[in-house]
């Protein structure tokens, strides 16, 4: 496992899905990410319901300032998914040092993999350890729509 880089200083980061700020985190993405555009309220609450949720928030306000979530059976295999941080502060590390938080949480649960789907961000998430597929012409997707 690649080396865990600090946190910002002034950042946290929590697995506590009671510290979620759900009305922050469902504008980030309903009206910002480009995978979860107009995503419904309704909707994003049941994702998160089914997952294990992180933030990292400003130690001095407690306002949340990235999210991700993780489906997982938490024993074999887990899909990082809606992974966000706020434009304010981009460019500091927080999601570099954000993700590589939530792989060494899940690392004592023993999962074999942990996948991603990304258009952007290929970068950050190499730099703690993900990797192309190393047989991606085993792997299928079902769209519903």
């Amino acid at each position: 496992m690649s080396e865990t880089p600090d946190l910002a200083e002034g950042y946290e980061f929590s697995a506590d899905p009671a510290r979620v700020d759900v009305d922050r985190v469902h504008g980030w993405l309903s009206s910002d990410a480009y995978w979860a555009l107009g995503r419904p309220r309704e909707q994003h609450e049941r994702a998160m319901a089914s997952s294990l949720n992180f933030g990292v928030y400003a130690a001095a306000s407690g306002d949340q300032v990235a999210y991700a979530r993780v489906v997982t059976d938490q024993a074999l295999f887990g899909w990082l998914a809606d992974v966000y941080v706020d434009p304010s502060v981009r460019g500091e590390g927080i999601g570099t040092a954000f993700v590589a938080r939530v792989r060494d949480h899940l690392a004592p649960l023993g999962l074999r993999r942990l996948l991603l789907a990304t258009e952007d961000a290929h970068e950050v998430y190499r730099k703690i350890g993900f990797r192309p597929l190393d047989r991606p012409d085993q792997y299928l997707a079902l769209a519903f729509g």
